[in-house]
């Protein structure tokens, strides 16, 4: 019999195994832009997104706009992509201005217009 205990890797990760938790939706999106595969993406964060009771509080929310803007924008679609960046700028409209993101979302808008 081994006495090895399992390794704990993920202490400080959001839960992913709870019933309800939409992380892994929204780490599928991530790694679906990252693979440049704008479709993909657009469906995983429509998904997250989709579930406002449970994202509404969420840290990722507001962060979930964002990123579905730059799918839809790497997918082609610039007319929902701005629709998503002006929705994730409504939720973001009391926080600082100078918060990196939201400049850089600022700066991603502007080229689209």
């Amino acid at each position: 019999m081994s006495n090895a205990k399992p390794c704990k890797t993920r202490r400080n990760s959001p839960s992913t195994s709870k019933p309800g938790t939409l992380y892994p939706v929204y780490l599928r999106g991530q790694a679906q832009l990252m693979a440049h595969n704008g479709n993909a993406a657009v469906a995983e964060f429509q998904k997250f997104i989709g579930h406002r009771g449970v994202t509404v509080n969420f840290p990722l929310g507001a962060l979930a706009h964002l990123q579905l803007a730059r799918a839809y924008v790497m997918s082609g679609d610039t007319a929902k992509g701005k629709m998503a960046y002006q929705n994730f700028f409504a939720l973001w409209k009391d926080a600082d201005p100078d918060i990196p993101i939201l400049m850089e979302a600022k700066e991603e808008y502007a080229k689209l217009q």
